[in-house]
């Protein structure tokens, strides 16, 4: 209190005016999410697919869901990109800045992670695609769901950020057994290796780097075609879902989600729940690169 009472005579001795005092909100009005953890989801396809991902709202909701009734974290969901920025947001038309019903928006600086179920190239300024990047780096959380790897190709600092690109889904809409790699970590408490899984299975290109991202758990390659059109690679390594870091932030990523009914399945729901919550900064976990195990 001191320093601010200090602060606020010299700016009086320098200017002759006292300096605008602090606007707060109203009664009732205050910040309801105060100290809570706080999740940007963005579910934007408008650059990407408009047809192929349908099951994108109900993703949103169940994300929303999950954290609210686990109290892990509060949810905004946004279909544009507006608040992806570490500078000043301001609502457009009459609520611009300037206008006449002016509102201030958020920004990164609001929240704790950001989770993209995105598509393309993304309508990102350069200068907001720097912003994300920093934030991250400095420390906070990335969550990418489904095509959040088919988003950004010509964008390599978000390639190297997530871990991969997609390079098509060969099986299409399948069921497929998957290899649990880190039974351990919470996500993948409700899988078990042997399982069999309804998805649209991701195949991933470069830069994905087992040195790079540590496997969570991968397709198992008996329970797929290896000859199918469109199956690219020659290691049998189709990962559904890993973990990296990036900087001093956290970042987590899932295949799993194309399907309607995946948001339904508690499997999926708890994995995206605990994947979330580590990339707030839940747990102790350190992303650890491995070679997928000897047979």
């Amino acid at each position: 209190m001191k320093r601010l009472l200090l602060a606020a005579t010299a700016l009086l001795s320098l200017t002759g005016q006292a300096p605008a005092p602090e606007r707060k909100p109203p009664p009732g009005y205050e910040d309801p999410y105060a100290g809570k953890k706080r999740l940007l989801v963005i579910a934007d396809l408008s650059t990407g697919n408009q047809s192929a991902h349908m099951a994108v709202s109900h993703a949103a909701a169940v994300i929303e869901q999950i954290g609210r009734a686990s109290g892990a974290y509060v949810t905004f969901i946004r279909t544009d990109t507006d608040w992806i920025s570490a500078q000043e947001t301001w609502g457009k038309g009459d609520y611009a800045k300037g206008g006449p019903k002016q509102a201030r928006g958020k920004n990164l600086s609001y929240f704790d992670a950001v989770l993209f179920y995105t598509n393309g190239e993304t309508s990102l300024s350069e200068a907001q695609k720097a912003d994300l990047l920093a934030w991250i780096k400095s420390g906070k959380g990335f969550v990418g769901v489904h095509t959040a790897t088919a988003t950004g190709t010509k964008w390599p600092e978000y390639g190297d950020m997530i871990g991969a690109y997609f390079d098509n889904h060969p099986w299409m809409i399948a069921n497929a057994k998957i290899i649990v790699e880190r039974p351990k970590f919470p996500a993948m408490k409700p899988f078990r290796t042997g399982m069999a899984l309804r998805d649209e299975h991701y195949q991933m290109r470069a830069p994905y780097d087992r040195n790079k991202v540590d496997v969570l758990a991968r397709l198992d390659p008996a329970s797929v075609d290896l000859k199918a059109p469109m199956v690219h690679r020659t290691d049998n390594d189709f990962p559904i879902a890993w973990i990296k870091s990036y900087g001093k932030g956290r970042v987590f990523y899932s295949g799993l989600g194309h399907t309607d009914a995946s948001w339904d399945d508690p499997r999926m729901r708890t994995m995206y729940l605990e994947g979330i919550k580590w990339a707030l900064g839940s747990g102790d976990t350190v992303p650890h690169p491995h070679p997928i195990p000897a047979k």
